[in-house]
């Protein structure tokens, strides 16, 4: 396991937090009431151990073949529906939302291989990230694959209310592999992902999945 590039600075501030904290706590109360110090040491401890495992990435074996699409995401299936994709397909698809708490992996990855068609970061609101709303009013970016099959698949990340920074590495004409790396979402958030409608959907609504790890659909 390693720890993902966006975390350094959080984890380096965390971790001169901690000291700080343990510091000050241990200079003013200090032995003179030992398990006092020792039960508020914890609290800056336990803080610090949030924000490490925030930023892990741990080694996964991706799965399926080259039709297999997987999980983009780390989290709950909190969406599986028939919708109109109106910003760039424009046209039904099926759309599957993963949710990620603040105690899921955060970096998201590519769940088919293919060529990046489109991209656009749109400003927004921090509506809960599992407000039905929340997919087209927060803070989110957009990007379409073009699979070899000449499908496009349209992978959407969305802000929540804690998460306050999506971090969006993809551009134009870009060959993505399956399972590569596209972006970050800081503290708690959502993925979408718009499928064409002859998909074979692999999941089920509150199914908990891996990022790489589990598939999502067949196309």
């Amino acid at each position: 396991m390693r720890f993902h590039k966006e975390g350094y600075v959080i984890m380096t501030l965390a971790t001169l937090l901690t000291s700080i904290l343990i510091s000050t706590i241990w200079f003013f109360i200090g032995s003179s009431i030992v398990w006092l110090s020792m039960l508020l040491s914890l609290i800056p401890i336990v803080f610090l151990i949030l924000v490490v495992q925030f930023f892990r990435v741990p080694k996964r074996k991706i799965a399926g073949n080259s039709n297999d699409v997987i999980c983009p995401a780390d989290g709950k299936i909190v969406v599986i529906e028939k919708v109109f994709e109106s910003e760039f397909i424009n046209d039904q698809c099926i759309q599957i939302s993963i949710f990620m708490s603040p105690l899921n992996v955060h970096a998201n990855y590519a769940p088919i291989a293919g060529r990046v068609i489109y991209t656009k970061y749109h400003h927004g609101n921090y509506l809960v990230a599992w407000h039905p709303k929340s997919s087209t009013e927060n803070e989110r970016s957009t990007l379409v694959l073009e699979t070899d099959q000449k499908k496009n698949i349209l992978i959407r990340q969305i802000a929540g209310a804690l998460a306050r920074r999506i971090c969006f590495y993809a551009h134009q004409d870009y060959l993505y592999q399956k399972g590569e790396e596209f972006g970050f979402i800081k503290f708690g958030s959502r993925v979408d992902i718009f499928l064409p409608l002859d998909a074979q959907v692999q999941v089920k609504i509150g199914q908990k999945v891996k990022n790489r790890e589990d598939i999502l659909a067949i196309i």
